[in-house]
């Protein structure tokens, strides 16, 4: 599933960045990277927000189609 398939307040851990170097260390150098847990907060229409360690990064509607998601529970994020 895609980032921007995620509706408000659903958890999710970044399985793959489907981008070329460039666009994986730029979302790496803000903390976005395969494996982080993430929490969506808004992003179903215009540009995509997330939570992530307490900040907030907001994408683009084409970055945030290249970032493959799995929706995780909370109970999965604790262990």
């Amino acid at each position: 599933m895609r980032l921007t398939d995620l509706f408000p307040n659903e958890r999710a851990r970044v399985v793959a960045i489907e981008g070329g170097r460039c666009l994986c260390q730029n979302l790496a150098l803000r903390g976005l990277a395969s494996g982080r847990t993430i929490t969506a907060l808004s992003g179903r229409f215009g540009p995509v927000v997330v939570r992530l360690d307490g900040g907030t990064l907001v994408l683009g509607r084409g970055t945030a189609q290249k970032i493959q998601v799995q929706k995780v529970e909370f109970r999965e994020e604790i262990v």
